[in-house]
């Protein structure tokens, strides 16, 4: 008993002291975008230009991954400037109310090798929707400059009618299914 409490007293400013490891996201090399049917027959892709996210964790495999990501809607980008005109409007992402998009992870789980599952709450103008994305670790490097960064794929389809986005709901003119791809490059924060 005495050489357990022993070990407790020692290690226990180790545990007191640990402390989640930060990675925040390099938008030079993040991309998020999206693509929805137009009328039906063919993909318009977009993506946002603005965004910022952090990852928390202990664990090198990020298991224990807490996620936090905020896009601003108003840097909605599909090459075309009318159309990203209408996409910022009431008909669609009401930007002046709603400016930004946010999604908090919930859950990391390794499904098999690098391929894990991310749950989180997904945040799109005022309605809040549990979202499963299917993610590829790309793994851990150290770069020429000395920082570790680590690589995801997400990718995840949602209903943009679930979300108050029902322009065309009625004449198919834009698909109800969005899909989202996310290319995500983190770095970790020096101590």
């Amino acid at each position: 008993m005495k050489k357990l409490l022993l070990a407790l007293v020692a290690f226990a400013p180790l545990t007191m002291f640990a402390q989640s490891t930060t990675w925040n996201n390099d938008p030079a090399h993040t991309s998020i975008n999206f693509n929805v049917t137009h009328l039906g027959i063919a993909q318009v892709a977009g993506k946002f230009d603005k965004f910022e996210g952090a990852i928390q964790s202990d664990k090198k495999d990020f298991t224990d991954a807490k996620i936090n990501f905020t896009v601003d809607v108003t840097s909605v980008n599909t090459s075309v400037e009318p159309r990203d005109k209408h996409l910022k409007s009431d008909d669609f992402f009401s930007v002046e109310k709603y400016p930004t998009m946010k999604f908090v992870g919930t859950s990391l789980k390794k499904v098999s090798g690098n391929k894990y599952v991310l749950e989180g709450d997904l945040t799109i103008k005022d309605v809040t929707k549990k979202v499963k994305f299917d993610v590829v670790y790309g793994g851990t490097v150290v770069d020429p400059w000395g920082n570790n960064r680590a690589g995801f794929d997400a990718t995840t389809s949602i209903n943009r009618f679930d979300y108050h986005i029902d322009f065309g709901k009625d004449n198919n003119a834009v698909g109800k299914t969005v899909n989202l791809v996310l290319h995500l490059e983190f770095t970790q924060k020096k101590a």
